[in-house]
């Protein structure tokens, strides 16, 4: 393996779509990002135009190699990772899509689930796919697409033709991983952690699941093969003749959260990390077993590796936490995140001040969609210092309500959490976070973990990294947090913590918000 080679990784987002170029180390070499165009049809629908994210794709991969220095065939190998659920259709002839990408955030299809529930459908979605019955996923919006999409935007279509056309392999389905990978290869592949998320495929028999297909009349011969999350059979390579101009194997992807499990060498049984965006998604590696969920998480694919087994994880979703830092900025309460450690640190505690965030409701474990964000235990001397601090300590506080339900679904406990995204820059967090989860908190150097799982994940698959041992040494550590509150302290803060969740349970009605 020479110096001079690198690993790219696709990563495209829920916003945008950047490339990432690392080298050896797993250092990022250049990064290039740009952002598309977010469509909003009708209150709550959510689309994206896959013409322009492949565009933009081309781009930002143009540009970072163009801002390194890098030819083309210098890259070892490129990886993607994308926005889950998110799901299209597209012509096998042209390669045009038929209509839209429908969002992972699209709610359209909340009346067919709905329908789910009523028939009695539910646990069998959940033996199946490990995941609760939801429009989040990418059946019901499949479904959509076939009865729904404009057929002119199909050559040579009458508006009957679409089903027709898909039972024959001539309409195309795929979230936005395929759609990469079809357009950087020509091939039409998915991979394990994509499958799993589409509410299609069953993670046990790891295939296409006839009932599922049945149920939301989804042709088997539309779908893409399902493929390990690192090939070393490669999913295809870029074209010569095509944008690139270099034959680059695609040898790797991964949903957007799985990757930054993989990115955070999380290899073993009991490895968890936590991404924390405007929510958070802690994901914790359950090894070679699919573990049922009986607290209100999800059960999903972590990752696979060529001729190796399924490595599966427990997925708990947190709607709210960088988002209630925002909020603060809204409510003039701050003037910038970076405040937030300051004025926290200014105060010896919240003086029994607690914030949920509940501003769309509760996610993992709780999930209640009528729950509503409220503060309780003000006094008279309540100060804003004590709000910030609150709104810091509920961030810690809701990891921990999926910290314990992961623990109790695995039996594994958990004594290091990785932690990752744009709030773990805050020192004061990641202190609270170990004292309030009673656990390690370890933030490594490259945050840009999504990117870097894609990259390992591809990398591995050519053999620019020989084994998960090299890549567990190259990760680094910024800075680890050991617990320093008395553990009788943080489980009683925890104990009126989960009573002002209660305060805050069930209290939006119908048609008063």
């Amino acid at each position: 393996m020479t110096a001079n080679t690198y690993v790219g990784a696709v990563d495209q987002g829920t916003t945008g779509t950047r490339f990432i170029v690392f080298d050896h180390e797993g250092q990022v070499v250049a990064n290039a990002y740009e952002k598309h165009e977010q469509i909003y049809p009708e209150p709550g629908w959510v689309e994206h135009d896959p013409t322009e994210i492949w565009e933009n794709t081309k781009d930002v991969i143009r540009r970072a190699l163009g801002q390194a220095g890098v030819s083309p065939d210098q890259l070892e190998a490129i990886g993607v990772t994308n926005q889950r659920e998110t799901t299209l259709l597209w012509d096998a002839d042209s390669g045009r899509p038929v209509h839209n990408a429908i969002v992972w955030q699209d709610r359209r299809t909340t009346d067919r689930v709905e329908q789910l529930e009523a028939d009695g459908f539910v646990e069998t979605i959940r033996e199946k796919t490990g995941l609760e019955a939801d429009a989040y996923f990418s059946a019901t919006k499949a479904e959509w697409l076939l009865d729904n999409a404009d057929p002119i935007k199909l050559e040579r279509s009458r508006p009957e033709d679409i089903r027709d056309r898909a039972e024959k392999g001539e309409v195309l389905f795929g979230t936005i991983d395929t759609w990469l990978i079809y357009n950087l290869t020509g091939e039409h592949i998915t991979e394990v952690t994509n499958a799993s998320r589409t509410m299609l495929y069953n993670i046990h028999d790891l295939e296409w699941d006839d009932d599922l297909l049945a149920e939301f009349d989804v042709p088997e011969e539309m779908l893409p093969e399902v493929r390990p999350s690192s090939d070393d059979e490669t999913y295809g390579s870029t074209d010569p003749d095509g944008f690139l101009e270099a034959e680059v194997p695609v040898a790797g992807a991964l949903g957007d959260q799985q990757a930054a499990l993989f990115g955070q060498t999380c290899f073993d049984a009991g490895d968890a990390k936590n991404t924390y965006g405007t929510g958070s998604f802690f994901l914790m590696n359950t090894g070679d077993e699919a573990v049922e969920s009986d607290h209100g998480l999800l059960t999903t694919i972590g990752f696979q590796r060529s001729g190796e087994d399924v490595q599966y994880a427990l997925e708990g979703s947190i709607f709210i936490t960088g988002a209630a830092i925002e909020w603060l900025e809204d409510m003039s309460l701050i003037d910038n995140p970076a405040q937030t450690a300051e004025l926290a640190r200014s105060v010896d505690s919240t003086d029994g001040v607690y914030v949920v965030p509940a501003f769309t409701g509760l996610g993992a474990p709780h999930w209640d969609q009528r729950a509503r964000g409220t503060i309780v235990g003000m006094t008279r001397g309540t100060r804003k210092e004590h709000v910030v601090r609150a709104t810091l300590e509920s961030i810690a506080y809701q990891t921990r309500d999926v910290a314990e339900a992961m623990e109790a679904d695995s039996g594994i406990e958990m004594t290091s959490l990785k932690v990752d995204g744009g709030a773990v820059k805050n020192n004061f967090l990641c202190q609270l976070q170990s004292d309030i989860i009673g656990s390690e908190i370890v933030r490594p150097v490259v945050d840009e973990t999504t990117a870097l799982g894609s990259a390992y994940a591809a990398g591995l698959a050519v053999g620019y990294w020989s084994d998960p041992d090299e890549l567990r040494s190259n990760w680094q550590v910024d800075a680890e947090f050991e617990p320093k509150m008395d553990p009788a302290v943080a489980d009683q803060r925890y104990d009126r913590w989960s009573d002002a969740v209660e305060r805050s349970r069930d209290w939006a009605r119908d048609g008063e918000e």
